[in-house]
């Protein structure tokens, strides 16, 4: 993990593709105390509930030859379209003032998602980043990794 630095009133978005916990820790930079705000979920939906896009298929300029085309991923799609909402949150959050330093943990491909959705004006707010998967841990373990990290 890298270090990192959490102080007093500083808030933690622990997130992957469908499930996001804002914490905020009320302890100080030495004594964790990390207090659940809010948690999100996309719970998983069946493929045929989330459309029913088939295979696309373009037809050859020269010859006329049909080809299928590789069909869209449905889940990817609800899962991007989750992260972006998460972000559209956060930066509300930033934007009122609720959030002056804020500190994401998610899966790689998830960070990197939820990195391109904050705008520049609340990208000052993010004071570091852990590309780990903390998301089906409990509040209490999430404390301890960032306890020792912390130190």
């Amino acid at each position: 993990m890298d270090k990192i630095r959490i102080h007093s009133k500083d808030w933690i978005l622990v997130c992957d593709g469908s499930k996001a916990l804002l914490l905020r820790n009320d302890g100080d930079a030495q004594n964790l105390n990390l207090v659940e705000i809010r948690q999100t979920s996309n719970e998983g939906v069946p493929t045929h509930e989330l459309g029913d896009d088939r295979p696309g298929r373009v037809y050859g300029a020269a010859d006329g030859i049909r080809s299928a085309v590789e069909a869209p991923d449905l889940h990817e799609r609800e899962e991007r379209n989750f992260l972006a909402g998460v972000a559209q949150e956060m930066e509300n959050e930033i934007a009122r003032g609720a959030v002056q330093r804020l500190f994401l943990i998610a899966p790689p491909r998830a960070l990197g998602l939820l990195r391109s959705h904050f705008n520049p004006a609340s990208r000052h707010a993010i004071a570091g980043e852990i590309a780990k998967d903390f998301t089906k841990m409990p509040v209490y373990e999430i404390e301890t990794r960032l306890q020792a990290d912390n130190q």
